[in-house]
C-alpha cells in the first residue's frame, strides 16, 4: 500500500454537513461539521457518518469501467451473500473456523489438480491476500532453497544470491529482491519482444541464481511468457554447466486463463523444472479483492523452517505468510466460485472475455488512428500506441480525455530497452460486456476528430499526465 503523511496545516475547510443527515432531529447534533484530519470529539449518528463518507467516494472512479485494473469489480448476489457472512471469520483461527480452512485447503488441492501435478496429494500451497504476497513467499522459498545448498560459503561478500527476471515483471518481484537482499537480474525488451527471452535468461545465470521468474501474463500488454522455452534453455545450461535453476511461474493472471482456454500449452507443473505456481483469485480467479494462491510441487521445494507451527487459540496450526489475521470471506469466495463454476463454466467465462478484448482490439485498429501491439488472444488485455502518421496527440491524451467520460484507460511509456514506445492498454475482465465494449468505442471515436485537428501534442509532463504508473 502508499505510505501516507499526516497532515500539515489544521482543517482550512471543516466537512459541510446537510440538516437532513440527522436520525429524526434534523438538527440534532449539527452544533459544528467534524474535522477531517483529527478524530471528533464526540460520535455522530450513523446515519450521518455514513453519508458524509459515502458522498466523499462518490468522486472516485467508476469500478466496472476501469480497464487499467486486472482485479475481479464484480461478483454474484450469493457471492456477496457468503462474504458479508464470513467476513468476521480470522483465517487465521484454523481451529475455531475448521471448516474455512477446510474450503481453503480444498481450493489448493483444485489448483494443483487444475495446474498438472504429477502428484497432487504432495503439493504443498496456501491462501493469500493476492499475488504480490504469493510472489514473496515463493521468492523467500527459493533463497532459503539456495541458502541451504550454498551454506558453505553464504553469508559471504562473495556470494550475493540473485533472482533472474523479465524486466516486465511486476513491480512485486523487484520489492521481493529490494526486502531480501537479492540481487535483480533483469532481462530488457528488445525491439518487438516485449518480454523475457529464454536464451538470455540462461546467460544470466550463475552459481550464485536462486530461480528464474516466468510471467504467464505480462502486465505490461497481455502476452504470455514462454515458459516451456524457458525450461528447455535452463535444461540445457545443466547439461552444459551443471547448474540446476528452478523456475518460479507467476500466474497472477494467466495461471487462471492458460488452463481453460489454452489446454495443449505446457507451463504448469508437467515441466519439472517448474518448482511452484502462484495466482491470484481476485484477478481472472473472478473473486473480489483479496487473495492470491501460492503452490509448491512438492514439500521439497518448500523449507520446512520457513513454515511456522503456532500454538494459537488451542491448536497446532502451520502457517507460512507475511502477515496473520486477515478475514476468511475471499478464501470462501473462491470456493464458491471453483464450485459455481467448474471447468466448463470457467471456460465460458473466460473465453467470453477474450472473444470481447478481440473483438475491441478489431475495433480500435479499425479507427486507424492506433497500432496494436497485442491483440487479446492469450489474457484478456491488449495494448495499443499511435500509428506512425498520428503526430496531432499522443497516448496521454487519450487516456485524459476518455477520464473525462468516465473511462480509466492507463498509458504509460514501456521499460529499458524500450522507453521510447509509449502505449494504452485495456484489460477486459468478467462482467465487460460487448455493449460496454461498443460504448468505449463509440466514446473513443467521438473524441478523436477533435484531437486530429490539433497542431502538436498537449502534453507536457508524462509522469503527470495521467494518474496510472505501471
Amino acid at each position: 500500500m502508499p505510505l501516507h503523511q499526516g497532515q500539515e496545516k489544521p482543517d482550512e475547510h471543516p466537512m459541510s454537513v446537510n440538516p437532513f443527515f440527522g436520525e429524526t432531529n434534523p438538527v440534532s447534533g449539527m452544533v459544528e461539521a467534524p474535522p477531517k484530519h483529527r478524530l471528533p470529539e464526540g460520535p455522530l449518528p450513523p446515519t450521518t457518518a455514513y453519508q458524509l463518507v459515502h458522498d466523499e467516494l462518490m468522486l472516485d472512479g467508476n469500478a466496472r469501467l476501469n480497464l487499467a485494473t486486472f482485479v475481479t469489480t464484480w461478483m454474484e448476489p450469493q457471492a456477496d451473500v457468503l462474504m458479508s457472512e464470513c467476513r468476521d471469520k480470522n483465517m487465521i483461527d484454523k481451529d475455531e473456523y475448521p471448516r474455512t480452512a477446510e474450503l481453503e485447503r480444498r481450493c489448493v488441492a483444485m489448483l494443483a489438480n487444475l495446474w498438472n501435478a504429477p502428484n497432487p496429494s504432495a503439493v504443498v500451497g496456501c491462501s493469500t491476500t493476492g499475488s504480490s504476497e504469493a510472489c514473496m513467499l515463493a521468492g523467500m522459498a527459493l533463497k532459503r532453497r539456495w541458502t541451504r545448498r550454498n551454506a558453505d560459503r553464504y553469508p559471504s561478500k562473495d556470494a550475493r544470491p540473485n533472482l533472474v527476471m523479465g524486466i516486465n515483471v511486476q513491480v512485486c518481484w523487484e520489492k521481493f529482491c529490494n526486502f531480501w537482499e537479492v540481487e535483480a537480474r533483469q532481462v530488457p525488451m528488445e525491439g518487438d519482444r516485449f518480454h523475457l527471452d529464454p536464451q538470455a535468461a540462461a546467460e544470466l545465470c550463475d552459481e550464485n541464481t536462486i530461480g528464474v521468474v516466468g510471467i504467464l501474463g505480462s502486465t505490461f500488454d497481455g502476452s504470455y511468457e514462454p515458459i516451456a522455452d524457458l525450461c528447455a534453455a535452463l535444461d540445457e545450461l545443466q547439461e552444459q554447466t551443471g547448474l540446476d535453476v528452478p523456475v518460479h511461474v507467476d500466474g497472477a493472471s494467466g495461471a487462471m486463463v492458460a488452463p481453460f482456454l489454452d489446454e495443449d500449452l505446457v507451463w504448469d507443473f508437467r515441466l519439472p523444472r517448474v518448482s511452484s505456481i502462484n495466482t491470484s483469485g481476485h484477478k481472472y480467479g473472478l473473486v473480489y479483492p483479496g487473495v492470491g494462491w501460492a503452490l509448491w510441487r512438492s514439500p521439497t521445494e518448500l523449507p520446512e523452517e520457513l513454515v511456522f507451527r503456532v500454538n494459537y487459540l488451542g491448536g497446532d496450526m502451520p502457517t507460512f505468510a507475511l502477515n496473520f489475521s486477515r478475514p476468511g470471506a475471499q478464501v470462501v469466495a473462491q470456493y464458491y466460485t471453483f464450485l459455481r463454476l467448474g471447468r466448463a463454466g470457467y471456460r465460458a467465462v473466460q473465453q467470453t472475455t477474450r472473444d470481447v478484448a478481440r473483438g475491441l482490439a478489431e475495433h480500435v485498429e479499425a479507427l486507424g488512428d492506433f497500432r496494436l501491439l497485442t491483440r487479446g488472444d492469450e489474457l484478456p488485455v491488449f495494448a495499443f500506441t499511435t500509428a506512425p502518421e498520428v503526430t496531432a496527440y499522443d497516448v496521454f491524451e487519450v487516456s485524459r480525455r476518455m477520464r473525462e467520460r468516465g473511462w480509466l484507460l492507463p498509458a504509460y511509456t514501456f521499460p529499458p530497452h524500450r522507453e521510447d514506445l509509449s502505449v494504452l492498454r485495456v484489460v477486459c475482465r468478467n462482467g465487460f460486456s460487448n455493449d460496454l465494449s461498443d460504448l468505449f468505442v463509440e466514446d473513443l471515436s467521438r473524441m478523436l476528430p477533435e484531437l486530429r485537428r490539433q497542431q502538436s501534442p498537449m502534453t507536457r509532463d508524462r509522469e503527470v499526465a495521467t494518474s496510472f504508473h505501471h
